[in-house]
């Protein structure tokens, strides 16, 4: 049977690498952030009608800002690859470039993606002593216009403590998120894996059933044909009427085989879903077509079903399909297997149980004295009968007895 899958979905992979654009614009929103800070800070400081020393040392302060503003811009390529270096750097001229603000709230929330404690408080620590130096210290050794009092530096403190711990928030979210995507990519993947393997499995489980199948259906006919053929090649005594029977017989079970050989051919090309495709599969009710094919060639079958509810076969209805079709299988193995390997001889076939029991099957016929039939034999048609009865909870057992015989006995379990 060809299984077919559906194709594979492409899930969103995290580690895929970012577009342009998406490379670009936290560095041109970190840029205009600064820019815009860097503005306002200039406004305050230049405020006023400063002195002409005062307004020198402002100007070299602004410079300074900028340059450590675009410096901190320029870091911030190397976030990912040392994510606290470069937010601790960062951090650390924030108290002198205002300029720099866009850069440390993006490399803080970058480091902030690896959720790592230690970091983020460390840098959060840092940062509170900064804005206590600049706004305490710094802006107003550089204009008297900023106020440097105390109320000023913890409004301040707690200003940048508060952007600082949005920045983080931010990066943590991110992280968080960033591994879940991973998670649930590789779980989509885990689940493509196992569908692709559940499908190879179930199209060889497939494939095996209807190569069991196969082997048993055309070692059936062609062991009829091959008995035949030998009736031909041994048989000089036989009239013209009995020679055309034994040919007409001959020339049904090869015509069966093939038919039989092409479904199954079609199956495997096809799949069950193709028109004709599905192969009907035998039960316990084609029983007596079968033991009917066996004596037509010749063969002594005795079929004994005293064990059975009301002593016959009319007793097997209820059983379920799987267990009915694997006693069929069973039987037709075992005649086979008596053709092939002591023509001539009789066979017992003997069925016995009931409904919430087990049903017993045993094929019984003495040991062929002469070589047999000379038939290719992979010699697994009876080891096989064992992997078609445990899936359904049954055993078999075959071989020689003390008394000659040999035996094949299958036990399967009959619902009620």
């Amino acid at each position: 049977m060809t299984t077919r899958t559906p194709p594979p979905t492409k899930p969103l992979r995290p580690d895929a690498p970012p577009r342009a654009w998406s490379r670009v614009w936290p560095y041109l929103l970190a840029a205009a952030v600064g820019g815009i800070a860097w503005i306002a800070h200039a406004a305050v400081l230049l405020s006023g009608t400063p002195a002409p020393a005062q307004r020198e040392r402002v100007g070299t302060a602004l410079l300074l800002d900028l340059l450590l503003g675009v410096v901190a811009l320029a870091l911030l390529t190397l976030r990912r690859r040392f994510p606290r270096a470069v937010a601790y750097a960062a951090v650390a001229v924030a108290p002198v470039s205002v300029a720099g603000l866009g850069a440390v709230v993006l490399a803080v929330g970058s480091m902030a993606t690896g959720r790592r404690r230690g970091w983020i408080l460390g840098a959060g620590a840092l940062a509170a002593v900064g804005a206590a130096l600049a706004q305490g210290v710094y802006r107003p050794w550089l204009s008297p216009a900023v106020d440097g009092g105390a109320p000023s530096v913890a409004a301040d403190v707690l200003v940048v403590l508060a952007v600082y711990a949005a920045a983080a928030a931010t990066g943590g979210y991110l992280g968080t998120r960033r591994e879940l995507l991973a998670s649930l990519h590789e779980r989509a993947l885990t689940a493509e894996r196992e569908r692709a393997l559940a499908a190879r499995a179930a199209r060889d489980a497939e494939r095996t059933r209807i190569a069991r199948d196969m082997h048993d259906d055309l070692a059936h006919r062609i062991s009829l044909v091959a008995l035949h053929a030998g009736v031909l090649t041994f048989r000089e005594d036989l009239d013209r009427a009995e020679t055309a029977a034994a040919a007409r017989t001959i020339q049904s079970n090869a015509q069966l085989a093939l038919t039989e050989l092409r479904q199954v051919l079609g199956v495997l090309r096809e799949g069950p879903t193709a028109e004709g495709g599905q192969r009907s599969r035998p039960t316990l009710a084609e029983l007596p077509a079968l033991l009917a094919d066996a004596r037509e060639a010749g063969a002594v079958v005795r079929l004994d079903t005293s064990g059975l509810p009301g002593g016959t076969g009319s007793g097997l209805g209820g059983m379920p399909e799987t267990v009915s079709r694997t006693a069929f299988r069973v039987v037709q193995e075992a005649l086979t297997n008596a053709r092939k390997h002591a023509p001539g001889e009789a066979v017992g076939v003997r069925l016995a149980g009931a409904p919430g029991g087990r049903l017993g099957i045993e094929v019984r016929n003495r040991v062929g004295a002469g070589p047999g039939l000379a038939l290719p034999s992979a010699g697994v048609g009876l080891a096989g009968l064992r992997e078609r009865a445990e899936p359904d909870g049954g055993t078999v057992e075959f071989g020689t007895e003390r008394d000659g015989d040999f035996v094949l006995r299958a036990s399967l379990p009959w619902p009620v």
